[in-house]
């Protein structure tokens, strides 16, 4: 579907954001410059959050369960690795950071690099005036993310440099916060338990530690009928519930009981399916966290 440019929409907390991170002070400048990274996304592939300008919301900070937790963390825990997977252009990455989160101890991740270096043309910055490391890869190779035995004490080897990395294997037991947005619901339902799998392991064992995102979802686990709602490989996207979401995390992922699983539904207006009659939405932000 072609872009359109009456979505764009910024509230005052999201046109504060974006105007202080990208330097541009000019609203109609501004407007111009987030359109035309938009347009350079979508063209490396339509996702319907890139058309639908989803990278200018303040989402993980504003409703996701878990983003106080995640801050806690980076602010009280010493070296607590955040690490931000399907981050697209890095705009919660930036977010976590303005709110206190230390720069020196993010990585980010993608299928795609182009996304990333687009996230800078966006931000007006550059990998010397934003440090954050990029590793990309595809989450199903293991090469890039083995699933491996959860961790229950800390890793016995030295901690990589993040700086370093070139792929997320070395961080398995070590990351204190992972965030996942607009990314599980690309996927069909044993890929999605797979993923969760490979996540978990990556995860810190302390207490506290936390995975946390949002993706579509249904009332009932099962897939969306509407006839466009497909994901990105055509296939009809499959959707957990709130509390199919919460049985995967704790029993299949993690043993019952040993997290805490906070997932909310969330009803959204798709006025870009206009075409698509008497049709629901709805978004989950969840949040994991070991006790």
């Amino acid at each position: 579907m072609p872009l359109d440019e009456s979505f764009y929409s910024l509230d005052e907390k999201e046109l504060e954001f974006m105007k202080s991170q990208t330097g541009i002070q000019d609203e109609i400048a501004l407007k111009k410059h987030i359109l035309k990274a938009q347009a350079g996304a979508y063209v490396i592939y339509p996702y319907p959050c890139i058309r639908r300008l989803l990278f200018t919301k303040l989402t993980l900070a504003r409703v996701t369960p878990g983003y106080e937790q995640l801050l806690k963390i980076g602010k009280e825990r010493h070296n607590a690795i955040f690490l931000d997977i399907g981050c697209c252009f890095g705009n919660d990455i930036r977010k976590a950071i303005a709110d206190g989160f230390p720069i020196q101890n993010i990585v980010a991740s993608d299928l795609r690099r182009d996304y990333w270096e687009l996230g800078h043309k966006l931000f007006n910055s550059t990998s010397e005036t934003f440090p954050v490391p990029f590793v990309a890869g595809d989450a199903f190779d293991p090469a890039h993310l083995e699933v491996v035995p959860l961790f229950h004490s800390p890793p016995d080897t030295p901690a990589p440099k993040l700086s370093e990395l070139t792929s997320l294997n070395p961080l398995h037991g070590r990351v204190s916060a992972i965030h996942a947005s607009s990314f599980f619901h690309l996927f069909e339902e044993s890929e999605q338990l797979y993923l969760a799998k490979a996540l978990a392991g990556l995860l810190s064992p302390e207490p506290g530690s936390i995975i946390l995102g949002s993706h579509g979802a249904r009332p009932e686990k099962g897939f969306r009928a509407e006839m466009l709602s497909l994901n990105w490989r055509g296939k009809q996207m499959f959707c957990h519930s709130p509390e199919s979401w919460t049985e995967l995390w704790d029993g299949q992922v993690f043993e019952k009981g040993t997290v805490k699983v906070e997932a909310k539904l969330y009803e959204v207006d798709r006025n870009d399916m206009p075409h698509v009659a008497n049709a629901r939405f709805w978004f989950m932000m969840w949040s994991v966290t070991r006790l």
